[in-house]
């Protein structure tokens, strides 16, 4: 199909959004009828079912309804004389969570099913599209620095790999794969660091045909502007050697590098060089690489804190915002990636999964409990309400709480538009997460006037043994200095000024 042929498709849909909803969760339940954590509710229902009696039938799930039978899933070789669980498809792999939405890992099976298949292909033709019609492809300036790292693959104890959806996501967009300035050894490396580096080495011996540089997050972004900032000398004379530092031990990853960088590059270090011993960090990106059009990366939620770091270091160059992925499925598409994090809005996927919306309260600790409260679909939304997201996949979760609060703004066609809130409080742990992200804000605010410094990086850990549990602040601070303890502590006083409610 050609982009507007793929565009056009993508209207259709989010047009018929209420009609490809209920055929998605009915293609769903239909190809999954018999596996036997549906039977207890489904039973003596044939399919077709209708949303609202599935709504009805089937209660509201979350991670550990599905704990036990995931453990076995990844720790037992199954024979086959059992039915099937979750799904009737076979299990081809484990997405492994971060676990920001339950305060723990979490492993989601990946089952090989066509019409996943099917569905994801749709959805990464879209997201193709979008990208081509904001940035038309330059038969030359080609290239992508993508800051892709496999370092924590792995496999269950019954055989099966584990690695992140969007890196598996990824895989399946072959018409990428072969744009990346780094070889396949680079991104499949077992040390963060190491690859981090010989992705920077390898785009700086592509600078010239460098078209734009991603990452799945801002913070990892910021983390390897950084690592060009402290090692750029070293870089330098790796490209004028024509071969990595042997601080990089792996042999195949400096064997690849040094294919890429064809031999010593000694016109290429020099410019470079001279760019960055002027230590001005602003606008490096297009310093380095004249001909790049974009930075992309998710910016939205917890990586707010990184996005005013990013847009210092990408100068004029345009930051994109990332599309709207879990490690269950993928939500929803950015539109217009261009706007801030602030102004972020997604268009929901029809197609991908079913969608139920769970109102949430605000002045409430956590989302509305499934007693005596109700889902919505998409005909259902309220524009303005928040809701905590419910996913029915095509890989095996059922009326799953994907954490996720998000609030409908309006609706494309009838698709509805949304912004991601926050991820949903768990447990003892109830302080929001946007009350969390505007203590470091007006955090940084007092820093920076009190001592003219910026926060790096930061976390936060609930001690639930002390009476009154008490939420400490980690927090990593830019060129900090022990002399200066004192203009801090003004600055940790203001913070504290400002409690949480």
């Amino acid at each position: 199909m050609t982009v507007e042929e793929v565009l056009q498709s993508f209207e259709e849909s989010t047009k018929k959004a209420i009609d490809h909803q209920l055929h998605t969760l009915q293609s769903i339940l239909a190809h999954q009828a018999s596996v036997s954590y549906l039977h207890p509710y489904l039973s003596g229902h044939l399919p077709p079912i209708d949303a609202a009696t599935f709504r009805r039938l089937v209660p509201l799930s979350s991670y550990d309804d599905y704990a036990d039978h995931i453990d076995t899933l990844a720790n037992y070789s199954s024979n086959g004389d059992h039915p099937p669980v979750l799904s009737v498809d076979p299990l081809h792999c484990f997405h492994y969570s971060s676990g920001t939405s339950t305060m723990k890992p979490k492993l989601i099976p990946c089952f090989d099913s066509a019409l996943a298949t099917d569905a994801l292909k749709t959805t990464l033709q879209g997201l193709a599209a979008f990208h081509q019609k904001l940035f038309p492809p330059r038969p030359r300036v080609n290239k992508i620095l993508w800051f892709l790292y496999d370092v924590d693959n792995a496999t269950t104890p019954s055989g099966f790999q584990i690695t992140s959806a969007s890196f598996h996501f990824l895989l399946k967009e072959n018409s990428l794969l072969h744009r990346l300035s780094s070889p396949r050894e680079v991104i499949f490396g077992q040390n963060i660091e190491h690859q981090m580096y010989c992705h920077l080495l390898c785009a700086l011996g592509d600078s010239d045909v460098i078209d734009g540089v991603r990452s799945f997050y801002a913070r990892l972004l910021v983390r390897a502007f950084g690592m060009l900032e402290s090692k750029w000398e070293q870089l330098c004379n790796d490209l004028e050697n024509g071969f990595p530092s042997l601080e990089i031990s792996d042999a195949a990853m400096r064997e690849s590098v040094c294919k890429v960088l064809g031999g010593p590059r000694v016109d290429l270090s020099r410019r470079i060089r001279m760019i960055c011993k002027e230590n001005n960090w602003a606008g490096i990106v297009s310093k380095l690489w004249p001909n790049i059009r974009y930075v992309k990366c998710v910016s939205t939620g917890s990586m707010k804190q990184y996005y005013s770091k990013l847009k210092y270091y990408a100068g004029e160059v345009m930051v994109l915002g990332g599309d709207y992925g879990a490690s269950e499925c993928i939500v929803a598409i950015n539109l217009d990636a261009t706007q801030p994090p602030e102004t972020t809005r997604y268009v929901m996927l029809p197609t991908e999964a079913y969608f139920e919306f769970l109102p949430f309260d605000s002045d409430r600790s956590s989302a509305a409990a499934a007693g005596g409260q109700e889902t919505v679909d998409f005909s259902g939304v309220e524009e303005g309400k928040m809701y905590e997201l419910v996913v029915t996949t095509y890989k095996g979760l059922y009326r799953y709480r994907l954490g996720d609060i998000v609030r409908v703004v309006g609706f494309h066609n009838s698709s509805p538009l949304i912004e991601f809130v926050m991820r949903s409080p768990k447990g003892a742990y109830e302080v929001m997460e946007t009350d969390l992200i505007s203590a470091m804000e007006s955090f940084q605010l007092e820093l920076r006037n009190h001592m003219g410094m910026e926060i790096v990086e930061y976390t936060t850990f609930l001690e639930s043994d002390t009476c009154p549990k008490q939420l400490k602040f980690f927090v990593e601070i830019e060129n900090f200095m022990f002399l200066q303890q004192e203009k801090l502590q003004e600055s940790v006083e203001a913070l504290q000024r400002r409690q949480l409610q």
